[in-house]
């Protein structure tokens, strides 16, 4: 295989250099040198043996009941983990709405706290100065929805 290579590497290094030029035919020379390189330092053993492993897993994966069962499940436990975060979500959210319309008070002590909270309707985070069309338009549909 080795001594294959170099003499078709020798072949195009010899057309790179009768064609192209001394710049192309050393860069084809280098390329041409590589294969018997890797030959004398054994390197060339341990590619074969890297692409034989490469090639047994991959068929394995391909032709292995297993081997499929195991990328099932794992696409099975993403999914699950997927579902269950929506179902949490949903979950606290009717937590949250229930919370709020059982303690009697729909007024301000049961607008969100912290982070989620929004700012009045007539004004901004900025002293009260009115708030942009972006704002007002995200607030009209918040309203709409029965959000605000």
């Amino acid at each position: 295989m080795t001594a294959a290579l170099t003499v078709a590497g020798a072949i195009w290094t010899w057309i790179a250099f009768r064609r192209r030029g001394a710049a192309n035919g050393l860069r084809a020379l280098g390329f041409t040198l590589l294969p018997a390189a890797a030959w004398l330092t054994g390197t060339l053993e341990m590619v074969v043996e890297i692409a034989g492993s490469v090639t047994d897993w991959a068929t394995g994966l391909v032709f292995d009941i297993f081997t499929w069962a195991g990328v099932g499940l794992a696409g099975l436990s993403v999914v699950l983990w997927v579902v269950s975060g929506i179902i949490r979500d949903r979950q606290l959210a009717r937590g949250q709405a229930a919370g709020g319309t059982t303690s009697g008070s729909s007024g301000p002590a049961a607008a969100p706290k912290g982070r989620d909270a929004l700012p009045p309707a007539g004004s901004s985070g900025r002293g009260g100065s009115p708030i942009d069309d972006e704002m007002a338009d995200i607030e009209a549909l918040l309203r709409k929805r029965g959000i605000q």
